[in-house]
C-alpha cells in the first residue's frame, strides 16, 4: 500500500493536470507515482485472491485449481483446509 503522503501527492498532481497547470517535471512524477499506485493495488488484490477459499452451501470446496496451485506453492493451501 502506498503511503498517505504519496497518495496526497498523486491527488495534488492530478488536480494540477486537470487545471492545465502541471509542469513537465510534475507530469513525469505523476506518471511514476501512478504506476507505483497501480502496482501496489495489483499486489494487494492478488494477495487477497490468493488467500481465498470458495465453498458452496454444502461445504464443498469450489476454489479454482489455479488458485489452489498458487496457495500450495506459497504454503497457504493447508491453512485454508482447516
Amino acid at each position: 500500500m502506498l503511503s498517505k503522503d504519496k497518495i496526497k501527492r498523486i491527488n495534488e498532481l492530478s488536480k494540477k493536470n486537470k487545471a492545465g497547470t502541471i509542469t513537465e517535471e510534475e507530469a513525469i512524477e505523476r506518471k511514476k507515482l501512478h504506476k507505483e499506485y497501480i502496482q501496489s493495488m495489483r499486489d494487494s488484490i492478488g494477495a487477497q485472491i490468493e488467500g481465498i477459499k470458495v465453498v458452496d452451501p454444502e461445504g464443498e470446496d469450489l476454489t479454482p485449481n489455479k488458485v489452489k496451485e498458487i496457495q500450495k506453492e506459497r504454503g497457504l493451501h493447508n491453512r485454508n483446509n482447516k
